[in-house]
């Protein structure tokens, strides 16, 4: 059996309270791995706070805010690894969580696999993790799944792992989705519809406290629908290949934004001018992806 070797990814940004806070679960149960902290144009003490507790710890920088993608992306560009894992600051692993996540990379089709979330929120820990996905009225449309079943629509790029030479080869998250959001659902999607493997493993647990996150903290409900709004846009618009679905959208479209104006939706028309901006980008991507485009899209779905 080939013994992989690993990078551990932490992209963060202004983050320092849950690095002290988790980063030594992460150390203390990944024996051998690397693990590099990406910072993102961070304004608190977070570099500071690596360099001066983990000095041996590789931290890449960068001098403003780029976004969740940008940020992954330059972390992974440096990891020299076979697998990469990908770990939010508020996240922690619980002991041996990493020898079944890895074992699946042996089936060399395989380009990422999901841990088992427990989600701490208002109401106690949710199990999160596993994603379903459906296109409906020229939409596609993604949720949360039983997490019996090691089966996944996508893997989270705040608590899954990663094949780098599939990740090169698809071109890593697409900084298109800068802020942040969807960049990891595309991400899965294109490895799908080029007709690589993603898995979902339940034996490999991490605990995430969503609420102690950047991005509740730092943006407001309304200005993350917002940029989920467009996100979701540019999704579809770089994604859908097959000319009948696309042309269920555009009409799904046209509804949707006539229906948002009687209703004075901001979110929705908001997203939707700001995705139109992308539109130079959206088509330059479309463009290159054609060579991975091998499964229709009628076929990527997983609704149980």
């Amino acid at each position: 059996m080939q013994k992989l070797k690993i990078s551990i990814v932490i992209p963060n940004w202004n983050g320092r309270h849950l690095l002290e806070k988790h980063l030594p679960k992460v150390i203390a149960y990944s024996p051998g791995c690397e693990i590099i902290i990406t910072d993102d144009g961070s304004v608190d003490d977070s570099v500071a706070y690596i360099k001066k507790n983990f000095p041996r710890m590789h931290v890449v920088q960068h001098p403003s805010q780029s976004g969740f993608a940008g940020n992954v992306n330059r972390g992974v560009n440096t990891a020299g690894n076979d697998i990469i894992i990908l770990l939010n600051t508020d996240v922690e692993p619980e002991y041996g969580w990493l020898e079944p996540l890895i074992a699946h990379f042996q089936d060399k089709n395989v380009f990422a696999v999901g841990c088992l979330e427990k989600s701490h929120e208002k109401d106690g820990i949710i199990l999160r993790g596993r994603g379903l996905s459906k296109w409906s009225k020229g939409f596609f449309f993604h949720s949360k799944g039983e997490t019996n079943k090691t089966t996944t629509a996508w893997v989270c790029g705040g608590s899954g792992a990663f094949r780098k030479t599939m990740w090169d080869q698809l071109g890593g998250m697409d900084e298109l989705y800068n802020p942040f959001y969807w960049e990891d659902i595309d991400l899965s999607y294109r490895a799908a519809k080029a007709g690589y493997r993603l898995v979902f493993e339940p034996k490999s647990i991490i605990h995430h406290w969503h609420e102690e996150g950047p991005i509740k903290s730092k943006y407001s409900k309304n200005d993350v629908m917002r940029i989920v709004q467009r996100n979701a846009f540019i999704f579809h618009w770089k994604n859908i290949s097959s000319k009948n679905l696309f042309f269920i959208h555009v009409l799904s479209l046209i509804r949707l934004l006539l229906v948002s104006i009687l209703h004075f939706d901001t979110k929705i028309l908001y997203g939707f001018f700001q995705a139109c901006k992308k539109i130079p980008g959206i088509i330059s991507k479309r463009h290159n992806q054609k060579i991975f485009w091998k499964i229709d899209d009628e076929l990527l779905v997983l609704d149980k």
